[in-house]
């Protein structure tokens, strides 16, 4: 009987035919009134899995959203399709918070979003225990792991909703947990019988690639007017300074490009948002402060000027691109510079050893990913305990794979010199030191009458920066996090003993241009004789968009107009059987799109 409430629920409300696995059991549990814990990538249908047993069972759903920005676009959203939601936040006024809160006592609203901080306050609770609840839903539910990379000390508090709700079903999603932090969920919200729903972390659709420093910036750029002009797309930066420079040298460069971070202004930040969501072509310039919750589907590239500091973060940041299942990039350049970077950040952190252990950790995890030579998406995957049997055929490395050369000697001379120069200087230095350069540092410690003074000549400067760079991901060599020194590890003997060879990556020119790749596939193929009745779709959507103040996805996804393009409906019915078009935005919209197709049929 659930299983079919809750497919008429997704027909006749959300307009699909049929669910993706494993939505059903998730939705049949939470229906039934089971607890359950939900892995599943961004794009997966996450909010289905709420919503529609907020609409079957009786009472108001509340659902614990981390940020604003996020409840007021699911909000918006629902509205759209006839749900009754509403949400309790610190934009809204008083009369309007009360409104929503009076509506939820009424049994008016289907969904109520709510802020964990707002949740677990006395009054909130008091409160909730005169509603008729449905289900609580835990959003971002990573959120409360204290080892994870947007921890939230206010989702700490949520077991006590099993305690104080325990007849209330609960059900806790994340897209982005491994093994320990997933364990960390459940045991930290008290989910320990809830039913565990683990799903592919896959997200075929994007297209992977890692290039080596070498003008990031000119990179970027090239990479972006090359592939993925005029659409939308978001730059990760590690610092709020390099955010403004990028933002701006982007702008400088025709590039519609607006800067995002915490140390803007909210109305800033929130005009600037707004722009990203409701116009074509943005691209956003940020530091991890931006994209949790971001609802924008057709966000075709995320690029990172930074490494990220742990694989969880670069997985959720790639993860904000493609949300539609269309072709989408999540490109990277790294050098050295970023673990040198990122070991000062560590070493400047409020945590005690073991969560300094733990980041380095996970750090040397996300430098396997930038330097292995194989798939990218086979390493990916596994990290978070997934299998990919085969090479996914659609990362750098399954395109065109790197080429390796038999690096022992030129190791041995680099672990050689970073030994006779006492373990106490930076990469540049030892460079200078192999290449033979009387630079003045290079005299003053008398480093011209040693062993390893002029070695290396056979190298490049350049070359021998990735000699480095790739011995320190691999683990031989240490960088001292407070003046970037190299220090020999316990790992390096076998390799000083010629006990040990080592092949590295060669890093050749053809890795540094986005040529060395074939160009994600468009995310929608327009043909020329479709392109006027598709610009005509696109400008309707968006000025029903305007009138009603809220982003034009939340009308109708990208996918939904390209279906409405291919099929051309000439009536209400044909109209209402195109994937994603529910009951109500059938009546809502069904006459103004029709009268767009038949202009042009």
């Amino acid at each position: 009987m659930a299983a079919e409430q809750a497919l008429q629920v997704l027909n006749k409300v959300f307009g699909y035919n049929e669910f993706r696995p494993p939505q059903a059991d998730i939705i049949s549990t939470v229906i039934d009134g089971g607890d359950a814990f939900v892995l599943m990538p961004t794009g997966g249908g996450k909010s289905l899995c709420f919503q529609i047993p907020a609409l079957v069972r009786e009472g108001v759903a509340i659902v614990v959203s981390p940020l604003i920005a996020l409840m007021q676009d699911q909000t918006a959203a629902l509205c759209q399709l006839g749900i009754s939601a509403a949400c309790l936040n610190s934009t809204l006024t008083a009369s309007e918070n009360a409104s929503n809160e009076a509506k939820a006592l009424t049994g008016e609203l289907d969904l109520l979003y709510i802020a964990p901080e707002r949740l677990v306050l006395p009054q909130t609770l008091s409160w909730l225990k005169q509603l008729k609840l449905s289900l609580f839903a835990i959003d971002e539910a990573h959120c409360v792991s204290q080892w994870g990379h947007d921890f939230r000390s206010d989702y700490l508090q949520l077991a006590m909703l099993h305690e104080q709700f325990p007849k209330v079903p609960r059900i806790a999603l994340t897209a982005t947990a491994d093994k320990r932090t997933r364990e960390e969920i459940i045991q930290r919200l008290a989910l320990d019988t809830a039913k565990t729903f683990v799903c592919s972390f896959d997200r075929p659709n994007i297209q992977y690639r890692i290039t080596q420093k070498n003008n990031p910036k000119q990179q970027l750029l090239s990479f972006i007017q090359s592939e993925h002009a005029d659409q939308a797309g978001v730059v990760y930066c590690l610092s709020r300074k390099k955010v403004e420079a990028t933002a701006d040298w982007l702008r400088d460069q025709g590039i519609n490009a607006l800067p995002y971070h915490a140390g803007l202004s909210a109305d800033v930040r929130l005009r600037h948002q707004t722009q990203f969501l409701n116009e074509d072509g943005v691209v956003i310039v940020a530091t991890i402060a931006f994209g949790m919750g971001i609802d924008k589907p057709d966000v075709r590239f995320v690029a990172h000027l930074d490494l990220p500091k742990s694989i969880e973060a670069y997985y959720q940041e790639t993860g904000r691109a493609g949300r539609d299942g269309e072709p989408s990039t999540a490109w990277m350049a790294y050098g050295l510079e970023d673990v040198l970077k990122l070991k000062q950040m560590m070493a400047g952190s409020q945590g005690n050893e073991a969560f300094k252990r733990l980041e380095q950790q996970k750090l040397n995890a996300m430098l396997g990913i930038a330097e292995v030579t194989t798939c990218r998406r086979q390493v990916l995957l596994n990290y978070f305990g997934d299998e990919l049997p085969q090479p996914c055929g659609n990362c750098d490395n399954c395109i065109t794979p790197p080429k390796t050369w038999q690096a022992t000697e030129a190791a041995r001379k680099a672990l050689s010199c970073v030994f006779r120069t006492d373990q106490r200087f930076g990469v540049t230095h030892l460079i200078d030191v192999l290449r033979g350069k009387e630079t003045p540092k290079v005299m003053q410690f008398n480093h011209n009458a040693i062993s390893t003074f002029g070695i290396g000549t056979e190298l490049s400067e350049a070359q021998w920066r990735s000699v480095f760079r790739q011995l320190v991901a691999r683990g031989f060599l240490n960088v001292d996090e407070n003046y970037g020194q190299l220090n020999l590890s316990e790992q390096c003997r076998p390799i000083l003993k010629g006990e040990q060879s080592i092949e590295l990556r060669l890093d050749e020119k053809r890795h540094n241009s986005t040529s060395s790749t074939k160009k994600a596939k468009k995310s929608i193929e327009i043909s020329e004789a479709d392109a006027p009745l598709w610009e005509a779709l696109r400008t309707c959507r968006k000025s029903l968009a305007s009138t009603q103040k809220v982003p034009p996805f939340v009308i109708f996804h990208d996918a939904t107009l390209h279906e409405m393009l291919k099929a051309k409906p000439t009536n209400m019915d044909s109209f209402g059987s195109i994937s994603g078009i529910g009951e109500t935005k059938k009546k809502k919209y069904g006459q103004e799109f029709l009268a767009v197709i038949e202009q042009f049929s």
